[in-house]
């Protein structure tokens, strides 16, 4: 349900979009939704560094394997100072961007400050009964159902800046992609101790899932 990518970007790339940040001039954030009335944080979208965060999501295994990632919606900074947050919501079903609409099947959340650069802020994602909260190291990302309510809690000091994305699936239905990402681990952490003649099959099983689950890119 949940994938977290550590150090998905180096040291040297958060540094790069810290100092972009700071001589960037961010727009209040309900431009990109105005209609929203829990909104309340500031965007940033800049083209070379929403390529280099879509390139280190698409080279990242751990992202491929869970995501099944069709499109990639260009990444946006958000910034938060003390007194913004994003209140509880879920992230639009489908995103205008190219030539026709993406459907946003994941969300994505890579953390630009440290943890104690900052205070509040956490991303709290409600679970049924249950919540989880994130407050990831530098460079980390969480993977996320986009269906699912969550918010971005008040910052009460410092600075949380962090990349956000969408991410169309070639498995639209969650449970499915789910189902699929545990049986493609099993494959790659075991298939090598299996009678190969019982690997073939249980690729052929992979592979037929996915041709019929998925969708075309």
């Amino acid at each position: 349900m949940f994938k977290e990518l550590p150090d998905l970007l180096t040291p040297p790339q958060v540094e790069a979009l810290r100092q972009l940040a700071a001589r960037s001039q961010f727009q209040d954030g309900r431009g990109s939704n105005p209609h929203s009335t829990v909104k309340n944080n500031l965007q940033l979208y800049d083209k070379d560094a929403a390529d280099g965060m879509a390139r280190a999501l698409y080279a990242s295994e751990d992202f491929v394997n869970f995501a099944f990632p069709v499109v990639i919606a260009p990444p946006m900074l958000s910034r938060y100072v003390p007194g913004m947050h994003y209140g509880n919501h879920a992230d639009a079903a489908y995103l205008p961007i190219g030539e026709k609409p993406i459907r946003c099947d994941l969300s994505c959340t890579i953390f630009l400050s440290a943890p104690d650069a900052y205070e509040g802020g956490a991303l709290r994602i409600q679970v049924g009964s249950r919540e989880e909260r994130f407050r990831l190291t530098a460079g980390s990302a969480i993977v996320y159902p986009s269906s699912m309510l969550h918010e971005v809690e008040p910052v009460t000091q410092g600075e949380r800046l962090a990349g956000i994305t969408f991410i169309q699936s070639r498995v639209a239905d969650q449970f499915r992609r789910d189902l699929l990402y545990e049986l493609n681990e099993v494959a790659a952490l075991e298939g090598l101790n299996m009678d190969p003649a019982n690997f073939a099959r249980l690729q052929l099983v992979q592979r037929n899932l996915l041709h019929h689950w998925g969708d075309m890119p």
